[in-house]
């Protein structure tokens, strides 16, 4: 009689890891060694619209790339399809490099992401990277803060997921504080107006930063009470950052007691 054969169920697949990779700005030159290391060892990457074609070229060359980018009102890939596929690649054992613009914790939606693999339990890490604030003012040659100026940075956006109020940003502004306003060019006379209206002076200079670090990067300057029609003007309607800072009041030294003018003369 001849043996059966064994069906024996297959072990279960190991499930991948997930990278949540900050690019940075742009330039390649700007990653971090970890970022580079994630992304020369993934068999899958999903890279987002502002990723530049020389950090793709650091994968190797058996990598998937999936291109996953969504700009304002142009979904390629809505976030809960996103979701699905870093889960789907994840669970069939492979290594998967989330690629991010920027720092993936900040205005990434590193949270939708993170909550979706916890729950299925496959392990996640989140790799930092140069935010476009700092890529901005770093090319524009000025300090995010500054002391006796600036102690306080505040990071905000002028939009917001669709259905929600958009945030009242300007509502951070106080004397001694920079505030730095992602995707906010759309919103830049509402902004304009609300810092104004707390009192921030209309000729406070606005940094524009648009495209920072890669080959079209601009950079201008204009009073606070002109932003929005210098960005019409010049034509920067997508990628910018707007860098404002509402300085400390000057301080000036109290007189001194007559008493110690006196003893003053003979020191």
């Amino acid at each position: 009689m001849n043996a059966q054969p064994n069906f024996a169920p297959a072990r279960p697949l190991k499930p991948g890891t997930v990278s949540l990779v900050g690019a940075g700005p742009g330039a390649a030159d700007l990653l971090t060694l970890r970022a580079l290391n994630r992304i020369r060892t993934a068999d899958v990457i999903l890279y987002d619209r502002l990723i530049e074609p020389e950090v793709l070229d650091m994968a190797r060359p058996e990598s998937d790339l999936v291109y996953v980018g969504k700009e304002v009102g142009h979904h390629a890939w809505p976030q809960d399809r996103i979701n699905a596929r870093i889960l789907e690649e994840a669970l069939k054992g492979r290594n998967v490099a989330r690629l991010k613009s920027g720092d993936p914790g900040i205005f990434g939606r590193a949270g939708e992401e993170l909550a979706i693999l916890d729950a299925a339990g496959i392990p996640c890490e989140i790799i930092p990277g140069v935010t476009a604030a700092c890529a901005s003012a770093a090319e524009a040659g000025r300090p995010l803060t500054e002391r006796g100026i600036s102690d306080t940075l505040v990071l905000t956006t002028g939009m917001c997921r669709d259905g929600d109020p958009l945030p009242d940003a300007a509502k951070h502004a106080r004397p001694g504080t920079t505030i730095a306003f992602y995707m906010s060019v759309r919103q830049a006379g509402r902004i304009s107006e609300g810092l104004q209206m707390r009192g921030m002076a209309g000729d406070t200079q606005v940094t524009i930063a648009a495209n920072a670090s890669k080959a079209e990067a601009r950079h201008l300057s204009c009073p606070l009470d002109q932003l929005a029609e210098i960005l019409a003007s010049a034509g920067i309607t997508g990628c910018a950052t707007l860098i404002v800072t509402w300085p400390k009041p000057a301080t000036v030294s109290p007189p001194l007691p007559a008493a110690e003018i006196k003893a003053n003369e003979f020191i």
